[in-house]
């Protein structure tokens, strides 16, 4: 059970049997009363997000979250497989897995959160090299602005912005976390 004073940015809490992450957190101490403690709190289940203040009497349960280790097996109409140690299959929604079904590669180790015992976010390696299918030919000049870029495709389908000086064939490596270009791998 969590107290009030437990609560944190990066905190996940039970409420009325749905699991929540606080994305930002606020503390004030009026100078009658009780602390009232301001949070936003985003649903792991639906991605909603809401604010709320609490009192420091109010207690918490702590969501039952696993985390464990799987491997991607393959896709099927809209459900993703993977295997867990014991190679049982696990499904997981596209919903679920959201722009991270771009950077799927067989028998690639990810990461799942599961509440009760459904899978409610996946965590892929931070990096991952994919081979550029379809990239614009990039407009010289006009450098002094800062970074220029030009818009690409990678093998399964996810566009990005990428420098003038990736060409189709490459090979690039992505940041899973924010779906942007990190670097050119040298063959």
């Amino acid at each position: 059970m969590l107290d009030a004073s437990d609560l944190r940015k990066g905190l996940k809490i039970e409420i009325e049997g749905q699991p929540y992450l606080i994305t930002d957190f606020d503390f004030s101490k009026p100078g009658k009363g009780q602390a009232i403690y301001n949070c936003k709190l985003k649903n792991m289940l639906s991605g909603s997000t809401m604010s709320r203040s609490f009192r420091s009497n109010d207690r918490f349960e702590k969501p039952e979250l696993l985390q464990k280790p799987l491997r991607f097996s393959y896709e099927s109409g809209g459900r993703y497989v993977f295997q867990n140690e014991d190679f049982e299959e696990v499904t997981v929604s596209e919903a679920v897995l959201g722009r991270n079904k771009y950077f799927l590669l067989d028998d690639m180790p990810i990461d799942a959160l599961f509440f009760n015992n459904e899978v409610i976010e996946v965590e892929l390696p931070n990096l991952v090299e994919r081979k550029v299918t379809k990239c614009d030919v990039g407009a010289k000049g006009n450098t002094a602005a800062g970074k220029v870029t030009k818009p690409c495709v990678v093998e399964g389908g996810y566009e990005l912005a990428v420098p003038l000086f990736v060409n189709e064939g490459d090979i690039i490596r992505i940041d899973t976390r924010t779906g942007e270009y990190a670097d050119r791998v040298r063959a």
